[in-house]
């Protein structure tokens, strides 16, 4: 390949679209399972009913996220690797507006969840209604969106995008 630009073609496309949606469900999946694992060992006594209903929620719960990471999270490692050595191949693929679309829609993504995140966390302050559990949810969706936001800032720096 060449070091000139050119247009994405269908396989540019499916392979950053696919690269993008399997990190949001990783990410999700990863989140999911933080919270039921907080659920289950930091039980919310309302949510308590004679039966413990939580409890197995939260089991079929994780074994959904836990499913999901186990398939998903490994697509997303390979399609990024794989996309990776094309980059090396031809660095001109980095500049791919596709690409670049989808590392900002991404930031911003992650930057609306860190604000909704945040401005929850300072109502229920305001409210006094903190609980260790809920402080736990909120340093979760921090640390997941913070991540994604600092990886995806860290990609845009590196390449110099305009």
């Amino acid at each position: 390949m060449e070091n000139v630009k050119r247009p994405a073609s269908p396989r540019d496309v499916f392979l950053h679209l696919f690269a993008i949606v399997t990190l949001y469900i990783s990410a999700f999946s990863f989140g999911r399972l933080i919270f039921d694992y907080i659920n289950l060992f930091l039980p919310d006594a309302l949510e308590m009913g004679q039966y413990h209903a939580p409890a197995r929620y939260s089991y079929q719960s994780m074994r959904w996220s836990i499913a999901a990471l186990i398939i998903v999270f490994p697509a997303y490692f390979f399609v990024s690797r794989y996309l990776l050595k094309l980059y090396e191949k031809n660095p001109a693929q980095k500049n791919l507006r596709i690409r670049k679309w989808l590392i900002y829609f991404t930031l911003f993504l992650a930057a609306i969840v860190i604000i909704i995140d945040l401005v929850t966390l300072v109502f229920r302050l305001l409210s006094g209604e903190l609980t260790v559990r809920f402080i736990l949810k909120v340093l979760t969706v921090l640390y997941i969106a913070g991540v994604i936001f600092g990886y995806y800032m860290w990609e845009l720096r590196r390449h110099k995008y305009e």
